[in-house]
């Protein structure tokens, strides 16, 4: 059971409402997660509102799921892993991209670049080195770039930190275990 209160769509009122309101409408659901930051309207408007700005930046979706799958992992965030594997299927990952992810690797040297940089970021707590960062512009990565996999990183730690305190019951199908030696 939840150790934050998750507020039903149908009972919120005033800003909250609006808010739910507007994940219903964009994701044909109201995930667990949101019900529970819909205690704080500020809170749930502060994750949507830099959740859709990155939406609107030039890392594609996939990638975005794909750090958000490596975070996840690196947190131990089962609720998040949950929701990144269902979200990854509907943006086009594979199930080995999406375990490939949680690994911190892919078969693609770019992807493998920006998902073993988001695993650094978290690992290293924000302080990589200068290799780090020449690494993933080799891969083709501009500044840009390494700002939103920074921006993203911080979004999926919150969102982890988040389902980690309030203990959020899992609403998506549960995450395939993962081999780590594969």
């Amino acid at each position: 059971m939840s150790r934050i209160h998750q507020i039903a769509p149908a009972a919120a009122t005033g800003k909250a409402k609006e808010l739910l309101d507007a994940v219903q409408g964009k994701l044909g659901l109201v995930p667990n997660m949101t019900r529970a930051m819909a205690n704080s309207p500020a809170v749930l408007d502060g994750y949507l509102s830099l959740s859709g700005a990155l939406s609107k930046g030039a890392l594609s979706a996939k990638f975005r799921e794909q750090i958000a799958l490596a975070v996840a992992q690196a947190n131990e965030c089962e609720y998040c892993l949950a929701a990144h594997s269902a979200i990854g299927k509907m943006v086009g990952l594979t199930v080995d991209q999406i375990l490939d992810s949680r690994r911190g690797t892919s078969v693609d040297p770019k992807t493998e670049a920006i998902i073993q940089f988001a695993r650094q970021i978290v690992d290293q707590r924000g302080l990589v080195s200068n290799a780090n960062i020449a690494h993933v512009r080799a891969a083709g990565f501009d500044d840009g770039a390494i700002a939103e996999v920074v921006a993203n990183v911080a979004l999926n730690i919150f969102t982890n930190y988040f389902n980690h305190v309030a203990e959020t019951e899992i609403d998506f199908p549960r995450a395939e275990a993962l081999d780590v030696a594969r």
